[in-house]
């Protein structure tokens, strides 16, 4: 499903009416009358209850006079609170506003602190709120008087049903400016906006809906946006069903390079991730004292023991008995809970030129890579690098807070730059391609916040790669799988509480969900 830019929504609008030849006015319309239609599903005995459309002087504002409009004639009563004069409204907005006269829908106008004032007692006895404030094309940090009603409304504890976007969000970032609604319902149109689906923003939108108003399909292929809500459907669309005379010779096999002294966790659970998302076969290369440490953890795995320094850490000496294991894999994980040292950089370094089969970098992996990212442009295979924002940062040089600040942008400047994929973990998980694609992930819950719950994610995707997905499509089901398999968990058993390897084993239970439709 599309997600799109303030830019790239005015643009479809633009062509919609300046090409195809849909009048702004009967674009205007469909937005106002389809809003209208969602908030009487989302809301039951309206024709009880006090509705006030408090709407801005621009084309959002004029949504929100349609809906009046269309409220009115549903028997709803609504009251209009302009925050402007009513002569400074233009065009398509001004004819809308124009309509409520001769319906005796009253429109009171607040355009400045003293208005508000005036009015701020019947402000507070409404029951539902309107916002039709602010749209998409928000440039600047809400301040000032628009704050102080977005402040208003958001302190009266009322349900608040938006147009098109939360006042105050930004709709390319999901980070609020300055002030910002707290939507119970947003109703969007055409598609949904980048800002809808990334945290904090889905938190100001709320429900969303989306309302179709028109745009053809070909203006939408025409403006092309390059980022993608990942869904069921899709997900579904990529799974491949498993031919009856499979067998573990048939379903792949994955090489997993991990561990260290007190880290054989990661490496177990890369492992059985892997196997319960479908991998034939997994053979786990651990260093050589630790080897009799996982034999115990990992039954179905099988383990090879590798070269090690005195404290027990991978050795760079290690590559040769790796470059010979990955001989008859399909895919290779490296480096949950590998550490970091001098040694463990030299080997990646070294693997990196050799491989043939798709790579996933993780955890430590990641970290001994920070310390040189040109070694990645001699990759000789696609690699899948899954940070989260801690080591994201290291990767890219940035802190924590650019990088969760700008989601989106980072995780393309990264697969941009470096030609792979990167999976950049965390609520509402992005995933960027070397096209410039970029799709975010709905699935996932806050329960997830404790340890492990990342090396799942690696042997997930691990395993889907050794069965021949392609890197787009391991990274796509695995995020989506991997968060819906928790989701389940949060139902059964509670929100907190539930174990990474709690969430191994509800992975094949969402297989089956996914593949049954």
């Amino acid at each position: 499903m599309y997600l799109v830019t303030a830019g790239e929504m005015q643009e479809m609008d633009r062509r919609t009416i300046e090409t195809f030849g849909l009048p702004g006015r009967l674009l205007m319309e469909n937005a106002g009358r389809g809003a209208t239609r969602v908030l009487l599903q989302t809301f039951s005995g309206l024709t009880d209850k006090k509705v006030a459309v408090i709407a801005g002087r621009g084309n959002n504002g004029g949504d929100g006079f349609v809906m009046a409009r269309c409220l009115f004639q549903k028997g709803v009563p609504v009251r209009v609170f302009l925050l402007a004069e009513g002569k400074t409204v233009k065009g398509d907005a001004a004819a809308n506003l124009k309509l409520l006269k001769p319906l005796g829908i009253p429109v009171d106008e607040i355009p400045d602190r003293n208005a508000f004032k005036k009015y701020k007692t019947a402000m507070r006895h409404q029951d539902i709120w309107v916002d039709a404030i602010l749209g998409t094309g928000l440039k600047s940090d809400v301040d000032g008087y628009f704050r102080e009603i977005i402040d208003f409304i958001n302190a009266r504890n009322r349900p608040v049903f938006s147009v098109d976007i939360p006042s105050g969000l930004d709709s390319d970032s999901g980070h609020p400016r300055g002030a910002c609604i707290r939507a119970h319902t947003t109703a969007t149109f055409g598609f949904a906006k980048i800002g809808h689906v990334l945290l904090p923003g889905a938190d100001y939108t709320g429900r969303l809906q989306i309302v179709d108003i028109g745009i053809p399909d070909h203006i939408a292929a025409e403006v092309g946006p390059t980022q993608y809500l990942l869904t069921a459907e899709m997900i579904q669309d990529r799974l491949a069903p498993r031919s009856s005379d499979a067998h573990k010779g048939t379903t792949g096999h994955l090489l997993v390079v991990a561990g260290s002294p007190g880290k054989t966790g990661a490496a177990a659970m890369t492992a059985a991730a892997a196997m319960r998302t479908g991998a034939g076969l997994v053979t786990l290369g651990v260093p050589a004292s630790l080897n009799p440490v996982l034999e115990t953890q990992v039954l179905e795995a099988m383990t090879v023991a590798l070269p090690e320094t005195v404290d027990a850490m991978f050795a760079e000496a290690a590559f040769d008995r790796i470059q010979g294991l990955l001989s008859g894999k399909q895919s290779l994980v490296f480096g949950p809970g590998v550490g970091i040292s001098s040694e463990i950089e030299s080997l990646l370094r070294r693997m990196l030129p050799i491989l043939n089969i798709p790579m996933v970098i993780d955890a430590d992996g990641l970290n001994n890579l920070a310390a040189d990212m040109d070694m990645l442009k001699t990759a000789n295979a696609p690699i899948i690098l899954t940070p989260h924002p801690g080591e994201m940062a290291r990767l890219l040089g940035a802190s924590v807070q650019q990088v969760q600040t700008e989601r989106l942008t980072c995780a393309r400047e990264l697969a941009r730059k470096y030609k792979l994929h990167v999976v950049l973990k965390g609520a509402r998980t992005v995933i960027a391609h070397p096209d410039g694609k970029a799709y975010i992930n709905p699935t996932g819950n806050a329960g997830m916040a404790s340890g492990g719950m990342g090396d799942v994610l690696t042997g997930v995707i691990g395993g889907l790669l050794a069965q021949g997905y392609t890197p787009e499509a391991a990274a796509h089901v695995g995020v989506y799988l991997h968060g819906a398999a928790a989701d389940r968990l949060a139902e059964q058993i509670g929100p907190i509480g539930f174990l990474a390897s709690d969430v191994i084993n509800a992975i094949p239970a969402q297989i089956k969900k996914l593949l049954n439709g």
